[in-house]
């Protein structure tokens, strides 16, 4: 039996920030002596309406990014799966327990994060820079890191709507995870990310040639895959985006109106 597709959930809290009904559950190991399993449950039932996002699908897109992630070999998004709960169906993603980088020892800056503008540290890329709560001017930086230019380039190709800061997750096991794919793969050019500080540069001859093996397959098995979550349209949208891509492996300049989602974090 597979734990996170057929063990029963116990909830045993809530994300309140979370725009949509996010329960934190345990599942219990099936045997004695096993491991058991924590959990984000999202029920389709506690979704909020969007206007440019058809109601009762953010669960779906959430499992059709991860397996997108899994068929570029990338493993960017946790363990995803699409099952019933207590409240019904619903998205179930694998807990990331992250580093705490605020600790005695450990003081230094997250992978998205704000400092004074003129200080961006080595190792960062500077996005932009705002007025805090307080009114005074920040910058807005990320970590000049290959996990997360891998984050970066899998948001192009889910389209990815809603990349925010405190949705790239430094894992205890020394991977970044990315979360909260829930408004991804519109056929519509949406991409709002906080990652624009590649902008321009070069995607990574290794990133390409995994999305290169990825739209040799994504015509057969992978689109069928993906049909119980998208549209035929939305397949055909991203087959697009990673055709372009390769054709052009550059990362983008943003171009549109609002790219970056608000707030940030």
């Amino acid at each position: 039996m597979s734990v996170i597709t057929e063990g029963e959930l116990d909830i045993v809290g809530r994300v309140g920030v979370a725009s949509n009904l996010t329960l934190v559950c345990e599942i219990a190991a099936p045997e004695p002596d096993g491991a058991g399993l924590r959990v984000v449950y999202k029920p389709v039932r506690g979704e909020r309406p969007l206007w440019d996002f058809p109601d009762g699908t953010l669960a779906g897109r959430e499992v059709a990014s991860y397996l997108i992630s899994e068929q570029l070999g990338w493993g960017v998004i946790p363990e995803t799966v699409l099952r019933d709960g207590p409240f019904g169906p619903g998205m179930v993603q694998r807990w990331v327990s992250t580093v705490d980088n605020r600790t005695d020892t450990r003081q230094r800056l997250d992978l998205v994060d704000l400092c004074s503008p003129g200080t961006v540290p080595d190792g960062f890329c500077e996005v932009l820079r705002a007025l805090d709560e307080q009114g005074n001017e920040v910058s807005l930086i990320h970590a000049d890191d290959p996990r997360l230019q891998r984050m970066a380039v899998l948001d192009l190709v889910l389209n990815n709507a809603d990349r925010k800061g405190g949705h790239a997750l430094e894992s205890v096991d020394g991977q970044v995870y990315g979360v909260d794919h829930g408004i991804c793969l519109h056929a519509e050019p949406k991409l709002r990310t906080v990652l624009w500080g590649w902008a321009g540069r070069p995607v990574h001859e290794s990133l390409l040639t995994d999305l290169t093996a990825f739209a040799a397959k994504l015509p057969g098995a992978v689109a069928d895959s993906l049909a119980t979550h998208i549209t035929d349209d939305e397949i055909s949208a991203l087959t697009h985006r990673v055709e372009a891509l390769l054709e052009h492996p550059v990362m983008p300049i943003p171009h549109s109106a609002r790219p970056i989602p608000w707030p940030a974090f």
